[in-house]
């Protein structure tokens, strides 16, 4: 699942491909927001993206969108 979030004053947004479901995300996210400090996320790759709370912007949870193969879609 693709996560997106967007950073204070940063021009560029963080995308991650994370495993965890969209509402274990949210849940984090909520987590984070209400207690303060940092937003700890793992990537499928098991790389960790630590975000400190009070410079988030938005985040974008939704399914990854698959790139399609072909000149045409279906």
């Amino acid at each position: 699942m693709e996560v997106k979030i967007g950073v204070q004053n940063v021009a560029r947004e963080i995308v991650l491909e994370s495993d965890q479901s969209p509402e274990e995300v949210e849940a984090l996210v909520n987590t984070a927001l209400t207690a303060g400090g940092v937003l700890n996320l793992v990537e499928a790759s098991g790389r960790r993206v630590m975000i400190p709370v009070a410079t988030i912007g938005y985040v974008d949870v939704g399914a990854s969108k698959k790139g399609s193969v072909g000149f045409g879609t279906i």
